[in-house]
């Protein structure tokens, strides 16, 4: 059992709070990534859907986890456990400062994550309090808006992800 905790940043630009649109905990957002087999290193061709809202019997029978699958290469089983309220948004601070902010973490079995995809919907708001929801980040596109009440342009630019060990 190795955990990783799943590590966003971004260049935000008159905005601050970016997460998931129903917050780091949301049942619904997908998190989207590769998976990476522990035993033979086979790297999944698609990106695997995982939300907490969805979950299965891992083998054994014990408990739940939010996700049960096969290695297509050697068939070795692995799943993985999202383990909820280790998020938060990412600030204005932790971009300016060049930092990453945790967003979820991971108890992984028999696979490792990689290259997440910012899928779903985000949102963040302005610094003058103006509120952006259902930002689509999934095309790798910059997102630019207008703030209207701050009379300033906004921006997320530059987004990127990784996963690290932790305990």
């Amino acid at each position: 059992m190795v955990n990783y905790v799943l590590k966003i940043t971004a260049d935000l630009e008159n905005l601050t709070n970016l997460q998931p649109s129903g917050g780091c905990d949301d049942p619904n957002f997908p998190y989207l990534f590769k998976l990476k087999c522990e035993q033979c290193g086979e790297v999944t061709q698609k990106e695997t859907c995982v939300t907490l809202n969805e979950t299965f019997t891992p083998p054994g029978g014990r408990g739940t986890c939010h996700l049960v699958q096969k290695c297509k290469f050697c068939g070795r089983e692995g799943n993985i456990t999202m383990i909820p309220g280790k998020g938060r948004p990412l600030t204005q601070e932790d971009s300016e400062a060049g930092e990453h902010a945790p967003l979820m973490v991971f108890d992984c079995r028999g696979y490792e994550p990689i290259d997440f995809g910012f899928g779903g919907f985000w949102k963040a708001e302005a610094e003058s309090g103006t509120k952006f929801d259902e930002i689509d980040l999934s095309s790798g596109e910059e997102f630019t808006e207008y703030d209207e009440k701050g009379e300033c342009p906004v921006m997320i630019s530059n987004f990127r992800a990784s996963f690290t060990v932790t305990k």
